[in-house]
């Protein structure tokens, strides 16, 4: 790569962090120069390619380069942000991909799907956590802006004394999902769980179970699984939404502007929320109605119920049906870890995984 300063840096050349690279070139309204990071050189090369040729095609003032990096060597993700000393750092690489949600063809895939992705959290979160102490060590300035599974990874993060801004997509999803259907993003706040997620994608007639909470003009509504129907998710991840979710809130981090939106994660916190960035800092942004106690305690309860939650001593642990179902296959893996020991835990549920995908569901 040529000597370049970002204002966005991406680590990641899956289909997630090509969506959010080629909405940010189709949208820029302001310069920003995105410096696009990754270990597949012929994948790198096209997302710089495309990316130029999207923002001319647009008009748009925004210019890609590709910058070579393999997260998994020591110290590679500091020397990348020392590289480019970027204003926002969006991290999308993982070494789980996400239509982990839509196959049911072996074990470990019918797993995650009666447990719930949370069984998924220690290999989304390895890179993740190795781009935030490299954010801490090197640009503490910097937004870290996780996009890998943030409902679940970004309360691990912060268990560790890192920093995270937010994460991108799930409530955003439904946020703008529900939007599109008003017809009014300003009147809209939403508090939602990436669990949450799952009845959107089946028929409207079959949705049950706890929604997402809605409230319209600061009035809460009663039920949202009627009062937005029309809306349906594809059974596959929804990076057509949940990718250029984040794109509006990286450039108003990247130029110091105000936006207020919808974020998982925000500041480590579990879940999804209202927020608001101020130019400076990203915080809740709740209706009137609803304290901040009451909506962090209402999007912990879904992983308390069945997931992975951290405790206030750094201990995370399984609970409910994941639990039953990690208890069954690895009793070891099933009591948690401290959140320290994250490294061994990845590589225990990596091993797990490889097993059960060789077993037919």
């Amino acid at each position: 790569m040529s000597d370049s300063r970002a204002d966005i840096l991406i680590f990641g050349t899956g289909n997630f962090a090509g969506r959010v690279a080629l909405d940010l070139a189709a949208t820029a309204r302001e310069p920003v120069t995105v410096v696009i990071a990754g270990r597949n050189r012929e994948r790198l090369n096209w997302l710089r390619t495309a990316g130029n040729a999207r923002a001319a095609l647009f008009k748009r003032p925004a210019r890609f380069v590709s910058h070579h990096v393999d997260l998994t060597v020591a110290d590679a993700a500091v020397a990348a942000i020392s590289a480019v000393e970027p204003k926002v750092v969006v991290q999308a690489a993982s070494f789980q991909t996400g239509n982990v949600i839509s196959n049911r063809d072996n074990a470990w895939t019918k797993l995650v799907a009666e447990g719930g992705l949370s069984a998924t959290a220690v290999l989304q979160a390895p890179l993740s956590i190795e781009v935030a102490r490299a954010v801490k060590a090197v640009r503490q300035r910097a937004f870290f802006i996780n996009c890998c599974f943030p409902d679940v990874v970004n309360p691990l993060i912060a268990a560790l004394g890192l920093p995270i801004a937010c994460g991108v997509g799930n409530i955003a999803i439904l946020s703008n999902a529900f939007a599109g259907e008003l017809g009014d993003a300003t009147r809209l706040k939403v508090l939602a769980h990436y669990q949450n997620l799952a009845p959107w994608r089946r028929p409207p007639e079959t949705r049950t179970g706890r929604s997402a909470r809605v409230w319209i003009d600061e009035n809460e509504v009663a039920n949202v699984y009627a009062r937005f129907a029309s809306v349906q998710l594809t059974r596959e991840p929804a990076i057509e939404i949940s990718g250029p979710s984040g794109v509006p809130l990286m450039m108003a981090m990247a130029h110091g502007d105000e936006w207020i939106g919808h974020a998982p994660g925000p500041n480590g916190l579990p879940g999804g929320y209202p927020v608001k960035f101020d130019g400076s800092k990203l915080d809740l942004d709740l209706p009137r109605s609803l304290a901040r106690d009451e909506a962090i305690a209402w999007n912990r309860l879904y992983e308390e119920e069945s997931g992975l939650v951290v405790d206030v001593g750094g201990r995370a642990r399984y609970t409910g049906v994941l639990r039953q179902l990690l208890a069954a296959v690895s009793p070891a893996i099933a009591d948690g870890f401290q959140v320290r020991e994250i490294a061994a835990a990845s590589r225990a549920m990596n091993d797990l995984r490889s097993r059960l995908q060789e077993s037919s569901s």
